[in-house]
């Protein structure tokens, strides 16, 4: 079953692309689709059904050479179960939706081109290096799926590829993961140096002694686990678009909205809370590098909530809050609460795919207008879409009964987690402030799209308006299946995910035992309300799908916070909601005037705090300045000159003086021949006798 669900895609990736012309234009789309819902319901019967125990599922042999012995084998273990049922749900209903959004295609000639085989074996074959990525057993096969999905993403946002836009992304896109994924691959090599293996089990077996072992890299001295750990990270930063290797996510909204949906929102930015979480064993034994990873994803989503602000197209503002809830996520990890980490992934997947569709609904019932500033009114033209809109707002929004933690939407559930979380890790200090600070801003953001966008009067282009429609069935009956999601699965899952310490154990494959009393008195002295500690991790590193160590109390601690604390995020929300309000439907004039009058603000903000403007300074011109040079003067000059004179200016030369002996004369020729004789007769006679 496990083979079938990483196959599948593949398969209907290869039929498609290769065999469209037998199978027709729709079979290729219905053999792919029907291929990917096989893999989802394999998927569900896999989450429900497996042992917790890890299983190993060797697929083949693979790569043999010296010491490195790499099979391609399934991991299977809660992790893996938790992302496959995200990939494939996700990547099955994004098939289905894409029958109507990609019906009929402006950027294509319509009879003339057959694009959406094409469209459909790239989300088939994005799916597959997903999987890849997900199941895998060693870092290798992971990196195998990891640079998978990195060509898969290049070709869906450069999809229109008649557009410079659209291929500008998909390069930009490209070169920026490149960078982390140096970081990535430098991890991978200072790791098989170290273990002399890639294998996950080696890997996390080693774990303890990695933290006692230094390593000479740059001139100086670091500590292996928190040097590994640092550079895993960077590869995540760069898939998972954290701050400094954030720019090509907003970008990436070139692609189709299909597109936007399944890679930039539910599934591969996702890859680097992945990693993080399924190196535990490791990053347990980093805590410095765990600092940096807490510090970068909490300034990420404080940076990516404030550009969301002003963003005045509709896809635009939810990348950004893509970027901002991967923020979170971050933060959840970095201070050890993987499985809260793994929660906010799992509820933001159901969410936020439903947003990015439902954007993707506006604007094909609004004939492809994305500028929010010409919608209005639009609950009435497309009241399916508002609904599903309106639920995943309310989730990504954090709306729910306070206190209870988890009577609410799916995203109530887990951003408190991850909030309460926060403060317990960064003992209440800047990475909790700042996601709180975002808190308030998501809910201002996303009320402030849903106002702009089906409230008030109509605005921008009258036709338009007045032939907007509501979306096909087949691209609704995703979104209503995904609003199940946000609305439910942070509710069934709370316990599982951020319950009692000994059942979210339990629920990741592991084995709990009583803390020690100096444990214990240490909790209690850190956090009186939360002396009662009762289980911690007694598996080794790798034993469980994630590794807790005795030490983090951060999941049990986080259930103990004080009142005002748990109480914050749901302050914050009705803050951004009332603000959201007063400037959209109270005084619709405000915005622009606070617009005018913080101008400077307003264009930091609109700029995307001016992060690409300085990475073209930095290193896009100097990089196009140092290939003009080489081009103009090295190439043309140096190179061409050369050749060219050699061949246009010396033989020629040469060539003229040779021809100039060439009299035609007898005694000429035997004249020079004498001369030659008599030259080598003296040499001879000279240096001859020598040797």
């Amino acid at each position: 079953m496990e083979s079938i669900i990483l196959f599948a895609p593949l398969l209907g990736a290869l039929i498609a692309g290769f065999g469209w012309k037998i199978t027709g234009i729709r079979g290729a789309q219905w053999i792919t689709t029907g291929l990917l819902f096989l893999a989802c319901a394999f998927s569900w019967i896999v989450f429900f059904t497996h042992s917790p125990e890890t299983q190993h599922i060797q697929v083949l042999r693979w790569i043999e050479s010296g010491t490195l012995s790499t099979d391609w084998s399934i991991r299977l273990d809660r992790l893996t179960s938790i992302m496959l049922i995200v990939v494939t749900t996700v990547s099955a209903l994004v098939h289905l939706y894409s029958f109507g959004y990609m019906a009929h295609d402006e950027n294509f000639k319509e009879g003339e081109e057959s694009y959406k085989p094409r469209f459909f074996a790239y989300l088939s074959f994005f799916t597959f290096s997903m999987l890849m990525l997900v199941t895998s057993d060693n870092l290798v096969q992971m990196f195998f799926g990891w640079e998978g999905v990195g060509v898969a993403s290049y070709l869906l946002i450069g999809f229109y590829y008649r557009k410079p836009s659209a291929n500008a992304a998909a390069i930009k896109a490209f070169v920026v993961n490149r960078v982390g994924d140096f970081g990535f691959a430098l991890g991978i090599f200072a790791i098989f140096f170290l273990v002399d293996s890639v294998k996950f089990d080696d890997i996390f077996a080693a774990a303890p002694t990695l933290a006692e072992t230094q390593l000479t890299f740059l001139w100086t001295t670091w500590n292996a686990a928190e040097l590994i750990a640092f550079l895993l990270f960077v590869g995540a930063m760069g898939k998972s678009a954290q701050l400094f290797l954030h720019t090509w996510l907003p970008d990436a909204m070139e692609g189709p909205t299909p597109v936007s949906a399944l890679i930039h929102a539910a599934t591969m930015v996702t890859a680097g809370v992945f990693l993080v979480c399924r190196m535990s064993p490791v990053m347990e034994f980093a805590p410095s590098a765990m600092a940096f990873v807490t510090f970068l994803g909490a300034t990420t989503a404080f940076f990516a909530a404030t550009v969301g602000l002003v963003q005045t197209d509709i896809k635009r503002v939810i990348a950004y809050s893509t970027c901002s809830q991967l923020g979170y996520m971050f933060v959840a990890a970095g201070v050890g609460a993987y499985s809260v980490a793994m929660f906010h992934l799992f509820t933001h997947a159901f969410f936020k795919a439903m947003l990015f569709l439902g954007a993707g609904s506006v604007i094909h019932g609004m004939h492809h207008e994305q500028d929010m500033r010409n919608y209005g009114g639009l609950r009435h033209k497309m009241p399916k879409t508002y609904w599903a809109m309106m639920i995943g707002t309310l989730a990504i929004t954090g709306v729910g009964i306070p206190l209870t933690g988890w009577i609410g939407f799916a995203g109530f559930a887990s951003k408190d987690a991850v909030i309460e979380s926060a403060f317990v890790g960064s003992q209440g200090g800047y990475a909790f402030w700042m996601l709180v600070i975002a808190a308030l801003m998501t809910s201002f953001y996303s009320w402030r799209l849903m106002f702009l966008t089906f409230f008030g009067k109509p605005r921008g282009d009258k036709h338009t308006h007045e032939h907007a429609h509501e979306s096909p069935t087949v691209m609704l009956v995703p979104l209503g299946v995904l609003a199940v999601g946000a609305v439910f699965a942070g509710a069934i899952w709370y316990s599982s995910f951020f319950g009692k310490t000994n059942e979210v154990i339990k629920f990741f494959g592991g084995h709990y035992e009583e803390p020690s009393d100096a444990l214990k008195a240490a909790v209690a002295e850190r956090s009186p309300k939360a002396s009662e500690l009762k289980y911690v991790m007694e598996d080794p590193p790798g034993d469980a799908a994630i590794y807790i160590r005795p030490e983090n109390t951060v999941l049990h601690e986080a259930h103990y916070v004080p009142t005002w604390v748990k109480l914050s995020p749901f302050v914050a929300m009705l803050i951004g909601l009332f603000t959201a309000i007063w400037f959209y439907i109270l005084n619709p004039s405000l915005p622009k005037r606070l617009a005018e009058n913080q101008r400077p603000l307003y264009l930091f903000l609109l700029n995307k705090w001016y992060f690409d403007e300085v990475y073209d300074f930095l290193f896009v011109r100097p990089a196009k300045g140092l290939g003009r040079l080489l081009w103009k003067r090295g190439d043309g000059n140096v190179i061409d000159g050369s050749i060219n004179g050699l061949a246009m200016g010396i033989i020629p030369f040469f060539t003229r003086l040779a021809g100039r002996a060439q009299s035609g004369y007898i005694f000429t020729y035997a004249f020079a021949m004498v001369i030659g004789i008599a030259i080598f007769i003296t040499w001879m006679t000279l240096f001859g006798g020598a040797h």
